[in-house]
């Protein structure tokens, strides 16, 4: 038999893998702290094994009965917890030094009070779900932060890092939760909420007891308030729209930041802070105003074609100042919906939290439809039928200034052969030729500017409902027909690819709505694309194109209420166009008006005769230049 040869590069392998074996246990051998902290669990084990139930475990330090000391262990970890945490040490070693949470509810709002940083870790509205049935939460794993960053003996020391001791008591109804970060059983920091039956608002106080030769009280604590918005409905890109931070300043202004992927700003006296995600909001509310305020807004977007999980991240900063060596601040934060009744009612201006519109939009708005919407949701129990009887209703109120729109084109109409005529016969004078047309439009009684002007009236309604319909948290997954939610999309058929501004759906009332109003551009701008074409005038047709393909592209993700009601407010229109033409006006009476108009004598007043005089002026300097010129 062959002699082995003694094999080199195995004894090379296992004195690697002895080494390496070595090393692994080195690296992990307990380390000095971790003994220490394994001997103090272990007597905890022990002294709670000789009580009767959990809740007597003493909260000190367990000694032996032959020694008044404490054990080294405690004493190095106390030791080592001072170097750390100061005079905040002594809330380190209780019993409620973990991450437990405490439980706040009532029939519509539960919280989780985490007893690490005091805050809210979890807000639940139980009484709404989001677009696939899952409970809205407005704070759920790790998404939001409260913390106070302060000096305390020298060190700087943040909230969300301690360890606060709850205490739940009951008020009546009212429910009360004290968080206390400790320094010494009469030395903290209290974080007190109290939550009422039936309400999204919940009362808040920040206050300090003894720890005036603890902390720094020179300089403010600066409080830091950050949450990431959760997504909620069905279309990411239209919900984010209506996502934004909002504040309340200098005794009752507001302001808001806007959508760019990371915008800031800053603010003085600030009253409240909103950060709002479309139907469901979270406010922090302070009697004491915050003297400075800095405000983030960071957009986390990136593609509509992915499904976020967030759509926003919010982040507030301001500072709480010490007065007489304590903080204390009266403050409420409320978790609940979007909805202008509920926010109104509270009397603090958070109804400017809903974006009904600016100047006189909001105020349509506030005093018109949204009173309007209640009162019809009274007695209508369909949220889709009252937004077409709210539409009949208000097309009806704006039908007199349409028939003076319709009534302007007709006598434009009826003018056009004589308007033709003018342009044919000055068609090499330009400003002849405009002295003349408005001549024929002073004796005729009409006017261009006739039809815009009703036109431009029923302007702030359009746009004060184009504000309302998105804004109505009513509308919130309540179905019509085919569209299951009228706050969102109505989805007929789903595309297999993604499409730009269009989306990867079909909805169908933004294809209805796009219909109506390519009709009603044909009868309104057809008139005015028969005239000739003059220089400088917006392309009709391509208006007539415009429009309707705005609707069709940009709305098919918008909310289906919205959709509904151009759809039925154009065909409402179309109706009351055709009666007018056919029923009410009488293009031959209007053409006998204008004749009869014509030969009476016009009478100018002043500034039209000053207009005569600047154009006769004109003229007479142009036919002298072009003497000039051929000479």
């Amino acid at each position: 038999m062959e002699e082995k040869k003694f094999d080199y590069n195995s004894l090379i392998g296992f004195v690697l893998i002895a080494l390496i074996l070595i090393w692994m246990l080195y690296q992990n051998a307990p380390t000095e702290e971790e003994l220490i902290e394994r001997a103090k669990t272990e007597q905890v084990e022990k002294a709670a094994d000789t009580t009767t139930t959990p809740a007597e475990t003493p909260a000190t330090p367990v000694v032996t009965e032959t020694t008044t000391q404490e054990p080294a262990s405690d004493s190095l970890r106390m030791e080592a917890l001072k170097n750390q945490l100061g005079s905040f040490a002594y809330a380190a070693t209780l019993p409620s030094a973990t991450e437990e949470v405490t439980t706040l509810e009532n029939d519509i709002l539960e919280l989780k009070i985490s007893n690490k940083g005091g805050y809210i870790v979890e807000a639940t509205l139980k009484k709404h779900k989001t677009f696939d049935s899952i409970p809205v939460y407005l704070i759920k794993d790790g998404n939001a932060d409260f913390n106070l960053q302060f000096q305390a003996d020298n060190r700087l020391l943040n909230t969300r890092d301690l360890f606060f001791e709850p205490s739940l008591t009951q008020s009546g109804e009212n429910t009360i939760l004290s968080m206390k970060l400790k320094a010494s059983e009469n030395q903290y920091l209290e974080y007190r909420y109290e939550l009422k039956p039936g309400e999204y608002m919940l009362d808040f106080a920040i206050q300090t007891q003894g720890l005036n030769n603890i902390i720094n009280t020179s300089n403010p604590a600066e409080a830091l308030w950050q949450l990431k918005a959760h997504r909620k409905a069905k279309s990411i890109s239209y919900e984010n729209r209506y996502t934004e931070m909002l504040w309340e300043y200098e005794d009752g202004k507001d302001d808001y930041l806007g959508q760019g992927s990371l915008t800031e700003d800053d603010a003085r006296d600030v009253t409240w802070i909103a950060y709002k995600q479309h139907f469901f909001t979270s406010v922090l509310l302070t009697d004491t105003p915050f003297k400075t305020a800095h405000f983030t807004s960071e957009n986390l977007v990136e593609d509509e074609e992915i499904d976020s999980l967030y759509t926003k991240n919010f982040v507030s900063k301001f500072p709480l100042e010490f007065k007489a060596g304590e903080l204390s601040y009266t403050m409420n934060w409320y978790y609940g919906p979007s909805d202008f009744k509920i926010l109104d009612g509270y009397e603090r201006n958070l109804d400017e939290i809903i974006p009904l519109g600016w100047g006189i939009f909001g105020w349509i708005n506030k005093f018109l439809f949204m009173p309007l919407f209640t009162w019809l949701a009274t007695w209508i129990t369909s949220y889709g039928i009252i937004i077409i009887v709210m539409t009949i209703l208000i097309k009806i109120a704006l039908s007199p200034v349409q028939y003076k729109q319709y009534l302007s084109q007709a006598k434009m109409k009826i003018l056009r052969p004589e308007i033709e005529e003018i342009t044919k016969k000055y068609k090499d004078n330009a400003m002849k030729k405009q002295q003349e047309t408005m001549k024929l439009y002073s004796k005729a009684g009409a006017s261009p500017m006739a039809g815009c002007i009703p036109a431009l009236m029923q302007l702030p309604v359009f746009y004060a409902l184009f504000m309302f319909f998105p804004s109505a948290f009513d509308l919130r997954q309540k179905g019509f027909l085919w569209a299951d939610d009228l706050s969102s999309y109505d989805s007929i058929a789903e595309l297999p690819f993604y499409i730009p501004f269009y989306g990867d759906h079909v909805s169908l009332f933004p294809i209805l709505a796009s219909i109506a109003i390519f009709i009603y551009m044909m009868m309104t701008t057809g008139q005015t694309m028969q005239m000739q074409q003059q220089p400088g005038m917006p392309n009709m047709k391509f208006i007539m194109y415009l429009s309707p393909l705005i609707m069709l592209v940009f709305f098919n993700n918008f909310a289906s209420g919205l959709s509904l009601y151009y759809f039925i407010s154009n065909v409402i229109t179309i109706g009351i166009m055709l009666v007018i033409k056919y029923f009410v006006l009488d293009e031959q009476k209007i053409l006998a008006k204008i004749e009869e108009k014509k030969k009476q004598p016009k009478k100018q007043n002043r500034f039209q005769r000053k207009m005569s005089e600047i154009m006769e002026q004109a003229e007479k300097q142009k036919q002298i230049q072009e003497q000039k010129k051929k000479k």
